[in-house]
């Protein structure tokens, strides 16, 4: 098990749709524990493989109540409630970055779990911020692309010292 070197906005793999995973294996489960342990050592509450340079549907994110991780592969929305929510957000892989976000209140989540086992979980309030969040990034979205189009030019000359590598 290792921490991930996490891939920073203004990198092409943020962009990029991430790949189903077709078969649970070794690699697999030691990408998933990498990902838990990094999400930890950075504070976060959920990290998906494109932010660590892995474009495979796999998100890892601390639950907000039960503090307990959840590891989801090939992560997908079913349903989501007409009732939305804004809140801010923020993102590991675009630091000291935060904006309110509009986004359904409530998520069906269907994926499989690292057992293999189909799994369907029902999210309200900050879980589904985060599901939403993660399941973003692995359709090559992040949350600045749903940020009001002024917010947007404001943060501009941050965002671009992120991409160049600068401090934000």
């Amino acid at each position: 098990m290792a921490l991930r070197v996490l891939e920073k906005y203004g990198s092409p793999l943020l962009r990029k749709r991430a790949q189903p995973i077709t078969s649970i294996d070794g690699n697999i489960v030691s990408l998933a524990q990498d990902m838990r342990e990094t999400m930890h050592a950075l504070s976060g509450i959920g990290l998906a493989g494109n932010q660590v340079g892995v474009l495979l549907r796999i998100i890892v994110i601390l639950h907000p109540e039960t503090r307990q991780d959840l590891v989801v592969l090939n992560p997908e929305i079913v349903a989501m409630s007409a009732e939305r929510e804004i809140g801010e957000e923020g993102c590991l892989s675009i630091p000291e970055v935060y904006g309110r976000v509009e986004r359904a209140s409530r998520v069906l989540v269907r994926g499989i779990d690292l057992g293999g086992k189909d799994v369907e979980i029902e999210a309200s309030g900050l879980l589904a911020r985060i599901f939403q969040h993660e399941i973003d990034h692995l359709d090559g979205v992040l949350f600045v692309d749903r940020l009001h189009p002024a917010k947007r030019l404001l943060l501009s000359s941050k965002l671009k010292r992120i991409a160049q590598g600068g401090a934000s």
